[in-house]
């Protein structure tokens, strides 16, 4: 069965806990309710988000090319009638799919994750 969600995970919250599910090999995964989803979180950074019944990584120039060329698009909502990207991408289907090219993608969401935050810290 895929990972990805399909008609029978009715609310946000099944969605959210497949994706907990999917990604705890990597150590113990948090969901948090936000942005009208919720917000995934390992080692306490937010490495992901789901919205939409989406899962959206999170991204940075290190590993931006890597998920654009395997079919990830940005996120991006409307302000003030003005297009906002953030720094997630989403998980295309095929990926989904595949559990060991997931966890290499939600791998290298934690390293995008732990730079910003090392960022953050300096500030």
């Amino acid at each position: 069965m895929s990972l990805r969600s399909t008609a029978s995970a009715k609310s946000k919250a099944e969605f959210a806990t497949r994706v907990v599910e999917a990604l705890t090999p990597l150590g113990p995964v948090t969901a948090r309710r936000m942005f009208g989803g919720h917000g995934i979180f390992l080692d306490d950074a937010m490495v992901a988000l789901t919205f939409q019944q989406t899962l959206w990584l999170k991204s940075d120039p290190e590993t931006r090319t890597m998920f654009e060329e395997g079919g990830a698009r940005p996120f991006v909502y409307q302000r003030q009638g003005k297009p906002v990207e953030l720094s997630f991408l989403s998980v295309p289907d095929d990926v989904w799919a595949d559990r060991a090219r997931l966890i290499d993608w939600a791998e290298a969401a934690l390293r995008a994750a732990r730079r910003a935050r090392a960022k953050r810290r300096k500030r």
